[in-house]
């Protein structure tokens, strides 16, 4: 509410929302005493409103009252009703059930497929890792064949010069 004091002639007048009321302190004071309760209103609402879970209780509570009416009004309606509802429930919660089961079989697959790719790789590594080391000991295996054979022609050409020297000697 918009009050302006404006001074009449000799100063004894205010005027409120152009009413015209008596500088009276009663008058006033009534004046601020029913813009105490009018603001007092506006908050009890406005926290009512902000008041979510006493807002939901009593939602709630509206709600078990119709139902209970209407069961009262018609039981087999509400029982049917409440059997549907069930029923609905119990679909989809074994709907939801089995596609988990779904779901978690198709990870299980793609699982075991990334497993078995994992086991061949590191198998074909190994196999890789064996021949290599096969072809190390094929050809440690011929520089010793070859060294051998090397020495062994060595000894013979020795044992010929010696031969040779024996001979030169008789």
């Amino acid at each position: 509410m918009s009050t302006s004091a404006s001074s009449g002639q000799n100063g004894d007048s205010r005027t409120t929302s152009g009413n015209t009321t008596p500088a009276d302190p009663d008058a006033i004071k009534a004046e601020i005493e029913a813009t105490r309760e009018q603001l007092s209103r506006t908050v009890d609402e406005l926290s009512h409103r902000l008041d979510v879970p006493e807002r939901a209780r009593e939602k709630a509570y509206r709600a078990r009252d119709t139902a209970v009416e209407t069961y009262r009004e018609s039981p087999p309606a509400v029982i049917g009703a409440g059997a549907g509802v069930t029923a609905l429930l119990g679909l989809v919660v074994w709907r939801r059930r089995t596609k988990d089961r779904r779901v978690a079989k198709r990870a299980a697959k793609r699982e075991a497929k990334r497993a078995a790719k994992m086991a061949a790789a590191r198998r074909a590594a190994t196999e890789k890792a064996a021949r290599k080391r096969t072809k190390q000991a094929a050809k440690a295996a011929a520089a010793r064949r070859a060294a051998t054979e090397k020495a062994a022609r060595k000894r013979i050409k020795q044992a010929a010069k010696a031969r040779r020297a024996v001979r030169r000697t008789k």
